[in-house]
């Protein structure tokens, strides 16, 4: 089942809506046409609840996508490739092929976003103001994006990482220190603090009777877990350094015919020979890569009926690699293509496969020596 849809493209980077918008904007505006505005302004017609309900929360969205292409834009501009931006329940987030290399640029690149935002806020509360006595429905909308926006600027600069307010903590304590792995750790520590701080914040607000307790709950849980998935990446990016492919990759892979059915792969390779990454070939010419998480991914009632060229990667789809290339730009390939495994060309032939499991269980290999 799709879970995003891609909407448009701005300045080169692929925007994209994820299914758990839906939710917040049904509910961001029904809460706006049904209790807010009507609250502040009790004579406005019914329609017109809804429909600056629905344009109030359009602009916000909209607003939170200017947040990210200021992140995106400065991320450009320093080199680094923007896979996307997905808005989402809680937001919007830019997805950046790799973290900033120097502290300044973290910095740089943290703070654009909530300065996008207070620019936002101003422009949103200066046209209010000459909307004075023209629309009070527009005007009350401009004024309540002024106040989101503001808001948005103030919480994302709360000290909590991977929020802006985190990362401006974690690349000044980089700064200082020069340690990357040290500064994120303490960024982290400091994010799950301000995560359970929200957390029990939301509870108090339940026991009190007020049910946007619950938002709270969720945000801290949220914040919480990408706090701990922040610092699992620059471990993981710590282990991967200066780790080449050929350090990585499997040279005793076996090659199978692409005709061969997944039945007959699990049997007669995988069980039988322990092998778990596999190169197809047809008449001696490279059709793909299958590795055992492909057929994890098949239902198993179709093992008997679908060959192995139907649940393979196919070499179009692969992106290969020199034995001399970096772990972690491999396991960026791997992730941004959404693949499991990649091949390792020397000369222009195959030597060596990596699957993604392969540089999982290398990473985990180094943590249980701590090395």
């Amino acid at each position: 089942m799709k879970h995003s849809w891609k909407i448009t493209k701005i300045i080169g980077i692929d925007i994209y809506i994820d299914s758990s918008w839906f939710v917040i904007f049904i509910l961001f505006t029904w809460a706006l046409a049904t209790s807010y505005f009507p609250q502040q302004y009790a004579d406005w017609q019914a329609l017109q609840y809804w429909l600056i309900g629905i344009f109030t929360s359009f602009s916000m969205f909209a607003s939170v996508l200017v947040h990210e292409l200021a992140h995106s834009l400065v991320a450009k501009l320093q080199g680094e490739e923007v896979r996307r931006i997905t808005l989402f329940i809680l937001g919007g987030v830019a997805q950046i092929t790799e973290e900033p290399k120097k502290p300044w640029k973290e910095l740089t690149m943290a703070l654009v976003g909530p300065s996008a935002s207070v620019v936002l806020a101003v422009g949103f509360f200066i046209l209010s103001f000459f909307l004075s006595g023209v629309s009070e429905p527009l005007k009350a909308s401009f004024l309540y994006l002024a106040i989101i926006n503001f808001v948005l600027a103030v919480f994302n600069l709360l000290p909590g990482f991977p929020m802006d307010g985190g990362r401006v903590l974690r690349a000044l304590i980089w700064q200082a220190t020069g340690n990357l792995k040290m500064a994120t750790r303490i960024a982290s520590r400091v994010g799950q603090v301000v995560a359970f701080l929200l957390i029990f914040l939301g509870i108090f607000q339940i026991l009190r009777g007020n049910l946007g307790g619950f938002w709270l709950i969720f945000v801290g849980w949220f914040l919480h877990s990408a706090a701990v998935r922040g610092y699992q990446q620059v471990t993981v990016e710590s282990a991967l350094k200066g780790v080449q492919a050929k350090e990585l990759m499997r040279e005793d892979f076996e090659r199978i015919s692409g005709s061969t059915l997944v039945q007959e792969l699990v049997d007669n390779y995988i069980l039988h020979k322990r092998e778990r990454v596999f190169l197809v070939e047809d008449s001696g010419i490279l059709q793909g890569i299958v590795c055992l998480e492909d057929v994890k991914a098949t239902s198993r009632e179709k093992w008997s009926e679908m060959t192995v060229s139907e649940i393979m990667t196919p070499k179009e789809k692969l992106e290969a690699v020199s034995p001399e290339d970096d772990g972690n730009k491999i396991l960026n390939s791997l992730t941004a293509k959404e693949i499991h495994q990649v091949p390792v060309v020397e000369n222009g032939k195959v030597t060596g496969i990596i699957c993604r499991s392969d540089i999982l269980r290398y990473i985990q290999l180094r943590s249980e020596l701590g090395v």
